[in-house]
């Protein structure tokens, strides 16, 4: 199954000039939301893994599912000011704007294997602040994963220390 005809594109959304890529579309659609969670429950099941970290608010879907079929701990990482208990924060920037992300301080323990799991990389600056409060906590980083990266917007390069690995991609469109 191709999932990028399943990734509805919206011009100019949240502003003009951004061309969003709304997945609500492959969530709609039984076959490719299977064939999402499949690819990667394949990718890793034969990886150490002990925590998969999911990115508010989409990478909570895929990242709770892997987490439950790979049979280990699923973190929230969540927009300032949504956890209940003591967090540790990082900010970030990405394509229109700036914003804090926040994780439990005791999501990890130190020497975890650690997926960070995200529907989508732009410019990486989510996905960096991530990666910094993993590693805060002491969380070894096994890969960061993707359904779908814009390559035009170079956010591999701010996460090249790291193991990339994709689904999809919509490079100049």
């Amino acid at each position: 199954m191709n999932l990028k005809e399943t990734i509805r594109t919206v011009p100019h959304w949240p502003i003009k000039g951004v061309m969003f890529r709304d997945i609500t579309t492959l969530l709609q659609n039984p076959e490719a939301f299977r064939s999402t969670c499949d690819r990667f429950y394949d990718r890793y099941r034969e990886m150490e893994i002990d925590k998969v970290v999911g990115i508010d608010a989409r990478g909570f879907i895929f990242g709770a599912v892997l987490a439950y079929r790979l049979n280990v701990g699923f973190v929230l990482v969540r927009k300032k000011g949504k956890l209940p208990y003591k967090t540790i924060k990082a900010e970030y920037t990405l394509e229109y704007g700036k914003n804090i992300i926040e994780m439990h301080e005791d999501a990890i323990e130190k020497g975890e294997k650690v997926l960070i799991l995200d529907d989508l990389i732009a410019t990486g600056g989510t996905v960096l602040a991530a990666t910094k409060l993993v590693e805060k906590l002491g969380g070894e980083i096994v890969e960061c994963a993707f359904l779908v990266e814009l390559p035009d917007l170079k956010g591999r390069e701010k996460i090249k220390a790291y193991n990339i690995f994709t689904l999809t991609s919509f490079e100049g469109e």
